[in-house]
Order: C-alpha cells, then structure tokens, then sequence
C-alpha cells in the first residue's frame, strides 16, 4: 500500500496530500531559501505531480533562483506559509517543504545544495550527497 501524506500551511486552509515516497528529499542553503523559510536553510521534498493533490486558495509569488531558473511559489493569503513550489521545465515535479508535512518521522534529506552559503556551525549527515 504506497504511503499517504499531508502538508498544510499553519492555519489549515491550504493544503496537499501525497500519495507514495518522494522522489528527492532535499535542503538548500541558498539565501534565498533562507530567506522564503526565516531559517538557515529549506527542506523539500519533491513528488511527481499526477500523485499530488491541491485544497484551498493560493497566491503564487515568482522569482529567479540562483541557478537562473524561474520557481513559482504557492503560498496561504491568510497566513503566508509557502505549502508547494514548481520549478518552471520541472512542472512534472512538485516541491512540497518538509516542515508543511509537521512530521518527524519524515525521510531525512539526501541532497544538500548551495553548501558555499552554508552555515559553519550545521552539520548534516556524512551520507547526503553536496554540492556547492
């Protein structure tokens, strides 16, 4: 039986569920993504699409990510928590964070990103793969 999933924005108006495991759970340390979550780094995981489903009302807000791609955010009027995001030519894919899931038995990260705007203090787990 594949897994079923979950994530909300904090008051509950927005949401998905996911059906089956994620395709890449990852964290990126971009400023960007600093920023967006108001931590020191974001945590996604991304699910193929046709195994998403969508509730409630967003407003998207766009920008160009680091690597120059443009990445559409979906996030609650009401209280302003980004619950999904696409990467525009990976519509196929859909970024969830993993905090939205409010799950700590949620996969670990595999792939950590921006690694050069990092942190010094984090340590992550030697197994995930890095890339700068």
């Amino acid at each position: 039986m594949l897994k079923v999933r979950q994530a909300a924005c904090s008051c509950g108006q927005l949401a998905v569920q996911v059906t089956g495991e994620p395709v890449r759970v990852s964290v990126c340390h971009c400023l960007a993504c600093q920023r967006r979550t108001g931590s020191i780094f974001g945590a996604q995981a991304r699910f193929p699409r046709d195994g998403v489903e969508f509730f409630g009302t967003g407003n998207e807000y766009r920008r160009t990510g680091d690597s120059g791609g443009i990445v559409r955010f979906t996030f609650c009027p009401n209280c302003g928590a980004t619950v999904w995001y696409v990467i525009e030519g990976q519509e196929d894919l859909i970024a969830i964070p993993v905090g939205a899931f409010a799950d700590p038995e949620f996969p670990m990260p595999i792939y950590s990103v921006y690694e050069v705007r990092k942190h010094a203090w984090i340590s992550l787990a030697p197994q995930i793969e890095r890339m700068d």
